[in-house]
């Protein structure tokens, strides 16, 4: 059986609320997934693009199915490890943290660690970093419309938005995640 994915309130003052409220209206499709396709002792399956262990709804759409059914996830290489990758960079320095953050909250707090890992910034928020950062950006990782960009914000966050834009316009949609870090000042 195929569904469409619900369309969400991207408008909505009230983000959480909005985002309650469609993963509900997906649990709702993997319930009648569940019920009304599965007979006793047959497996379904729920193909997932992204993160579902780091940022994807699906997980907790379905702790809302009221069916009883066993659920396992069979994990791939993330967005985050085909990012660093294919950027030849790891996700930690020595001594640093990395925060996981999205570009909302990139947006209002700005960088809160000199690593900062961030997915969902449909607004590019990373253009506000500030002096001093360098950003590893990429969009649909591991597949073969993978675009990559790397650069000093300062030189590079224009391309990002007009490849992002352009890409997102040519396919109707975009995934893409990036870590923005903070190069250490200079050893005299």
């Amino acid at each position: 059986m195929e569904a469409r994915d619900p369309d969400r309130d991207r408008d909505a003052a009230a983000y959480t609320a909005a985002v309650e409220d469609w993963r509900s209206r997906r649990a709702r499709i993997y319930e009648s997934f569940v019920t009304g396709e599965l007979a006793d002792g047959q497996t379904g399956a729920i193909l997932v693009w992204g993160d579902p262990g780091v940022y994807d709804s699906t997980l907790a759409a379905l702790e809302e199915v009221g069916a009883e059914f066993e659920c396992e996830v069979i994990p791939g290489i993330s967005s985050v490890s085909a990012l660093t990758a294919r950027h030849g960079v790891g996700l930690t320095r020595v001594g640093r943290p990395v925060h996981v953050t999205t570009g909302r909250r990139l947006a209002a707090e700005g960088p809160t660690a000199d690593d900062v890992l961030v997915m969902l910034d449909a607004h590019c928020a990373f253009a506000e970093a500030g002096e001093g950062y360098h950003i590893y950006w990429g969009a649909y990782l591991g597949t073969t419309d993978e675009i990559l960009v790397s650069g000093p914000v300062a030189e590079v966050a224009e391309r990002i938005r007009a490849v992002r834009a352009e890409a997102r316009a040519r396919k109707g949609w975009i995934m893409d995640t990036y870590l923005l870090r903070r190069e250490p000042p200079a050893r005299p």
